[in-house]
């Protein structure tokens, strides 16, 4: 059998990832009609279709879905390639691409990379912010080296993706000083009708607050909702309402936000970095899981 006209491969891997000719014609500088020619006649060499059409988007084919699989590999490395070569020539040794659920906390994030970076000051640092799942599917497609979740991978069904505990810490409440000065009376039965933010309720911490509260038997105000951690903090600071952090980093966030702890919580929140390799052999990666277990204390 004669090798595949990677010319027609790569223009399926684009229409693939743009999910449509017209996109993938605007990004190769083609007339749609030619694309719409290379991509019949790497059907044809397949045997099978590659797409199949779903109003005006194209959606894989089992045997498309096949192909791009190995499509990602192959042009994946060779970005891969291209990117260690043009660091080469800037003087650098690697790269370390990093992936940051959504749900890690911004200011935790810093803790657990910066050592990192300034032990190995010769790594560029690249880090993507997305949701757990589909970080990990790009880890599994080798387009980041390591993931940084509140998830282990396994939660996801990744397959061949290996999680690496980096710690746990405990979650508490914080509010503005003054407030917080009387919610620590009694707590957390003060906490029962008070002012509360929360993070969404398709985070891990949400749910396992929620029980924690109606294990104790009380019932706070929630008066908004945030996916994004960082914001609900700047809410917290401006007085509407109290909010949970990890108490690692309230050290941090005390004087940065003008909060003070009200109170630690059952809840615990656990980490992980998530890499495609069972045995690490990234250095900057290596550096990340050993610094990690500082970052998470209090």
């Amino acid at each position: 059998m004669q090798h595949p006209n990677y010319k027609h491969l790569y223009y399926f891997w684009v229409i693939a990832h743009e999910k449509s000719l017209t996109g993938a014609a605007e990004r190769l500088h083609l007339t749609p009609q030619t694309l719409s020619g290379q991509l019949a006649k790497l059907e044809d060499y397949v045997g099978s279709p590659l797409f199949e059409r779903r109003g005006r988007s194209l959606a894989l084919s089992e045997t498309g879905q096949l192909v791009l699989d190995y499509a990602d590999s192959m042009f994946n490395a060779g970005q891969e390639l291209v990117e260690i070569l043009e660091g080469r020539r800037l003087g650098r040794l690697g790269r370390l691409r990093i992936g940051v659920s959504d749900v890690v906390p911004k200011l935790l994030t810093y803790r657990f990379l910066h050592k990192a970076v300034e032990a190995f000051d010769d790594y560029f640092l690249s880090v993507y912010e997305g949701k757990h799942e589909e970080l990990v599917a790009d880890l599994a497609a080798h387009r980041l080296d390591v993931v940084i979740s509140d998830r282990a991978s396994h939660e996801s069904q990744a397959a061949k993706t290996y999680s690496h505990l980096l710690g746990t810490t405990d979650v508490c409440v914080f509010a503005l000083t003054e407030r917080a000065r009387k919610l620590k009376r009694g707590f957390p039965r003060s906490l029962d009708g008070a002012p509360m933010l929360l993070p969404t309720p398709n985070t891990l911490v949400r749910r396992d607050l929620e029980r924690w509260f109606e294990s104790q038997g009380i019932a706070p105000l929630i008066v908004a909702e945030f996916e994004d951690s960082a914001l609900l903090k700047v809410f917290g600071a401006e007085g509407l309402g109290c909010f949970p952090a990890a108490r690692s980093i309230g050290a941090d966030i005390g004087p940065q936000y003008g909060v003070s702890e009200v109170g630690v919580t059952a809840v615990k929140e656990t980490y992980y970095a998530i890499t495609a390799e069972r045995r690490i052999k990234n250095a900057a990666a290596l550096a990340v899981l050993a610094t990690a277990k500082s970052a998470l204390e209090a």
